[in-house]
């Protein structure tokens, strides 16, 4: 479960801060992980990494969000839709979030990240037991049914090309750690499910 470990010794190993103890950093990484949300758009990703993140907080840990969207203002803005494009966003955002770990946060990432092979790149920044992959679930049509951004209508106008889910495909993961269904449950019982998952 999240927290066996004493600290996120990756390849590079343990991240150096001359102000802070060998002990304090292996207690600040005790509860350090990070949560990938992963599904189609529209799927309730960002609405419950929100939620999730004013709980996790409320509760006094430290966590901060990578919202899809966000990163592609700033740090990803560079980056089209392209397959090879869409899997240096997922390593940006993968080595980003192993940063952050090692620092000692919570880090819960929201992006649609559509393809295994880049999850599972994710997943090898970790060390064991610091990455949970969160599978956001709902059919394609009530996706679309809720469109917030309107990307959906756009694309079935033949006005946005390589949308996932519809000209791109989406390859939703075999063996996810824990499985929401946002189309029979609403985003605070999503909330409840992951911690009491995290709990557990």
């Amino acid at each position: 479960m999240v927290g066996a470990n004493e600290g996120n010794r990756g390849e590079r190993g343990e991240g150096f801060d001359p102000d802070v103890s060998g002990t304090r950093v292996e207690r600040l990484n005790a509860r350090a992980f990070c949560l990938w949300m992963t599904g189609l758009p529209g799927s309730g990703k960002s609405t419950i990494c929100a939620l999730l993140l004013d709980r996790l907080r409320m509760q006094g840990r430290r966590a901060y969000g990578l919202d899809g969207d966000v990163l592609r203002q700033g740090l990803n803005r560079d980056l089209g839709f392209t397959d090879a494009d869409r899997s240096e966003n997922i390593r940006r955002t993968a080595e980003v979030a192993q940063l952050m770990v090692d620092a000692g946060l919570i880090v819960v990432v929201a992006l649609i990240s559509p393809f295994r092979s880049d999850r599972e790149f994710a997943r090898s920044r970790f060390a064991p037991n610091r990455f949970c992959e969160v599978f956001i679930d709902a059919p394609l049509q009530v996706c679309e049914r809720r469109d917030p951004k309107g990307l959906y209508a756009k694309a079935r106008r033949g006005e946005l090309a390589r949308m996932t889910g519809i000209d791109s495909p989406y390859e939703p993961p075999e063996r996810p750690d824990l499985h929401l269904h946002t189309d029979t449950d609403d985003a605070g019982a999503c909330v409840e499910r992951i911690l009491s998952w995290l709990r557990g």
